[in-house]
């Protein structure tokens, strides 16, 4: 039981207190990582007396087996890992055998997997060839009080992973891995930008005004002011308000927050890269994006084929633009341009959606689509020309202002990556706001609020622009993950006590 365990390992905690040794120190030694130690071992093993080639190395226990006065550890750091090999004998630092062996059977006898040590010792290769460090002096820096999983099992239940994601790190290589590439995925988006001159911005989370998306916000009170705000939504209209002031290449990659559902594709918080750029339009943007994201994708996997469900996909090859109104009435059966709202609304419910009595035509438009068409797009694809209703920031098209400049990036059956010429009329720009409060009045929830503030902004003038935005889930979908898996620590709902 693991009640018995934590009893049995404060035991031998209390050991180490008896026989004064600290068992928490505030300090330790270390001159090399595993990791450069083996790359340096040709140099560092003994040639010559041991204390001229003394190295120190701290690691957690991961494996331990005694034999006799001769005990063997696996040692890892983040680095690597190593074996130690512990003899009675072979401690220093004591002036009698002795001593030196009641100091070998207290650690022989108080030391179990999950330990910190500090060791020091001389490197060496065993009978069986195995790069070994021989310990001459030992010290432990952290007792564990809990046995960690498994290392061959590891923890299976997905909910306890989630929750407890440190041990899944540190049991699971392949969760460790998912991580390090998360680095390299945002740091190479980021990089990407910096090379193009563009200036990485911070904004902030809380807003008077959530805007920038179609999306239930979260609210919260703020004590010093003493009124309620919303967890921003979108780094949208807060980047747009700094083309206002001057700047044409501005850049933020930050957490947004939205209170929907949750699926493998979507989480409550997540990360989020927006950038905005005066004087370009979709056309341009398409081509940066591209170049951008497959940059990313070979520095992130290693190659521009993935594997996705069993499926390959192929980022390398030059992305097809697909008409999103032509496939809409292909798939679809309809012409968004000419049927109404309630034509939509019945082909929803004949199609089995279970659409809101509240959506607008714009969002019954959405929901077939994502519904019945996405699924299928499997290869990355650019969609264009998307009706002005399911996109109230973009600017409308000269020769068709039915529609919008705007693109979306659909691979893998879903959205990765939206962008658009930026809608900079503010008359245009207030009415289509006024459309959107008009559905929230109807009961759709997630439709845009007006945003005074903004308005104002752009009658100041915002300069022709274009935008684009994508989230983790991009990086999910690269690891053939639910999103939440790719996420260190998931929001989920507080376990019930015991």
């Amino acid at each position: 039981m693991l009640k018995d365990i934590i009893q049995e390992r404060r035991k031998k905690l209390n050991n180490f207190i008896k026989a004064g040794v600290e068992p928490y120190p505030e300090k330790a030694e270390r001159t090399h990582k595993i990791s450069e130690a083996l790359a340096s071992f040709s140099s560092l093993q003994i040639r010559q007396p041991a204390e001229h080639k003394k190295i120190f190395i701290c690691a957690r226990i991961f494996g331990m087996r005694v034999m006799g006065n001769i005990a063997f550890y696996d040692l890892r750091d983040e680095s690597g890992k190593i074996q130690g090999v512990l003899k009675a004998d072979a401690l220093v630092g004591s002036p009698t055998l002795r001593r030196r062996k009641d100091i070998f059977a207290l650690f022989k006898e108080n030391l179990d997997i999950g330990d910190f040590v500090e060791v020091g010792g001389v490197l060496f290769t065993t009978k069986t060839g195995e790069k070994s460090v021989e310990i001459k002096s030992m010290r432990i820096l952290v007792k564990a009080l809990r046995p960690l999983p498994s290392q061959w099992y590891g923890l299976e239940d997905v909910e306890t992973r989630l929750r407890k994601r440190y041990l899944d790190v540190l049991t699971n290589p392949e969760t460790k891995e998912i991580f390090i590439k998360k680095n390299i995925f945002w740091r190479t988006l980021r990089e990407c930008l910096q090379k193009e001159g563009f200036l990485e911005v911070e904004t902030p989370v809380l807003e008077a005004t959530p805007g920038g998306a179609d999306a239930e916000p979260f609210i919260t009170h703020h004590n010093a002011l003493d009124h309620n705000f919303y967890m921003r939504i979108s780094l949208e209209i807060a980047l747009k308000k700094m083309l206002v002031a001057g700047y044409e290449k501005i850049f933020e990659i930050g957490r947004i927050f939205r209170n929907e559902g949750i699926s493998p594709e979507h989480l409550q918080d997540y990360t989020q890269l927006e950038f905005y750029w005066a004087y370009e339009n979709q056309d341009t943007l398409m081509k940066f994006v591209e170049k951008m994201y497959k940059e990313t994708i070979k520095k992130t996997c290693g190659s521009l084929i993935i594997n996705w469900q069993n499926k390959k996909i192929n980022w390398g090859k030059k992305w097809q633009k697909i008409d999103y109104s032509k496939i809409f009435k292909e798939k679809i059966g309809l012409d968004f341009n000419k049927v109404g709202r309630d034509e939509l609304f019945k082909k929803a419910q004949k199609e089995g959606l279970k659409p809101e009595v509240g959506l607008g035509k714009g969002r019954l438009v959405d929901l077939l689509f994502k519904k019945i068409i996405r699924p299928t797009l499997i290869q990355p694809v650019f969609l264009i020309n998307q009706p002005a209703e399911i996109e109230p920031l973009a600017k409308r098209q000269e020769k068709n202002k039915n529609l919008v400049c705007r693109f979306q990036i659909v691979a893998c059956g879903t959205e990765l990556g939206k962008g658009f010429s930026e809608a900079n009329d503010p008359i245009d720009q207030r009415q289509r706001f006024e459309e959107q409060m008009a559905l929230r009045e109807g009961g759709d929830k997630e439709a845009q609020r007006l945003d005074e503030d903004f308005l104002e902004a752009l009658e100041y003038g915002m300069p022709p622009a274009a935008g684009f935005g994508l989230s983790e889930r991009l990086f999910a979908i690269l690891m053939d993950k639910p999103v939440r898996e790719t996420v260190i620590f998931p929001l989920m709902r507080p376990a019930k006590k015991e």
